[in-house]
């Protein structure tokens, strides 16, 4: 897709967020599901709760993800994220949010990846529009990663 001479091209990477209660062992339960499976966790968040908890699941193959979750009766869901490059580790941050809050765009969440494509530190982000905050990440100058490059 090109957006304003800027070309967007790879598929938007998604984040699978799936319900757990909240015992021992339930996150590595489903770790071990996606290791068996030969998928990677790239990526994770963990929403605090007493009960039960939302983990959100940056992984190395979205699709197998979801038809096993569908297969297994889990219960989750998909979002696309931008996921962008801070090629000075954390130093880059600020200027990352800075032109997101330039284009007025507001973040709903955000976490790191657990690898670091191109040995860079990279963010997840979700936010208002996921096409819409690439494109102004690109138009910055940032390198914006789609699940190719993490998948690799």
């Amino acid at each position: 897709m090109d957006d304003g001479g800027i070309t967007i091209s790879g598929t938007a990477v998604r984040q699978i967020a799936v319900f757990l209660e909240n015992q021992v062992g339930a996150l590595l339960s489903i770790v071990r599901l996606l290791n068996d499976h030969h998928v990677v966790v790239l990526g994770l968040s963990i929403k605090e709760s007493t009960d039960a908890t939302i983990v959100r699941l940056l992984v190395s193959d979205p699709d197998t993800v979801q038809a096993l979750f569908m297969e297994r009766g889990i219960p989750f869901s998909a979002t696309d994220l931008v996921v962008v490059e801070l090629r000075h580790g954390a130093v880059g941050l600020a200027d990352c949010l800075q032109t997101l809050q330039e284009a007025e765009t507001n973040i709903n969440f955000a976490y790191p990846l657990l690898s670091q494509p191109n040995d860079c530190s990279a963010l997840a982000l979700s936010v208002e529009d996921a096409e819409f905050g690439t494109s102004v990440l690109l138009d910055a100058g940032f390198k914006v990663l789609y699940q190719e490059d993490l998948s690799r």
